[in-house]
């Protein structure tokens, strides 16, 4: 049996989710491993990038037939993580930056299960991570000249779901505090 695209209805009532969301190159991955040790919490890694990795050293490059498989495999660790998560998971990524990466990559391709839970999906908070960071070539990264117009992409995907976000910008360190700002006053709302 295929997993499904939708969120686990065994995850506690109560539990906050966050997502870090974005272009590449803009410290997603970093603050999604300083928060959860900040809250003493897990996160769920990003798994397009590891499956990316293993399809690269395969010689490998991503299709169409992968978006689905991505999407499948990012919602399973997280929904295996929202079980261990201490009143708050931390998401380096969801299936809506999925389908923003999908349309772009793939003339606007966009799987019809893909769109539907992208949107359906509940998360508490998004933080849509700007893009004054210096681009790293990685291997995996390939857009350093797209910047703006990825940033853009993001944006209207959280603008038209009428997702709630907050831009992070600036240092590393400055992300990371308002992110905590944030998640205080999401964690105290909840008391």
């Amino acid at each position: 049996m295929e997993t499904t695209l939708k969120q686990t209805s065994n995850a506690p009532k109560d539990l906050i989710k966050v997502v870090l969301f974005g272009p590449e190159c803009t410290f997603k991955s970093s603050l999604a491993e300083s928060l959860a040790r900040h809250y003493n919490t897990v996160f769920v890694k990003e798994y397009s990038r590891d499956f990316t990795e293993a399809k690269a050293k395969g010689n490998q490059k991503l299709d169409r037939a992968d978006v689905l498989r991505i999407a499948r495999g990012q919602i399973k660790n997280e929904n295996e993580q929202a079980q261990k998560a201490n009143g708050l998971l931390i998401c380096d990524t969801d299936l809506l930056e999925t389908l923003v990466y999908s349309k772009h990559y793939y003339d606007g391709f966009a799987p019809q299960e893909l769109k539907k839970y992208a949107l359906e999906n509940h998360y508490d908070l998004y933080f849509l991570t700007y893009i004054d960071t210096e681009w790293k070539a990685d291997g995996i990264r390939d857009e350093p000249f797209k910047r703006e117009e990825m940033f853009k992409k993001f944006e209207d995907a959280l603008l038209q779901a009428e997702k709630p976000y907050v831009i992070l910008d600036g240092t590393f360190e400055k992300r990371l505090q308002t992110s905590i700002d944030h998640i205080d006053k999401l964690l105290d709302s909840k008391k």
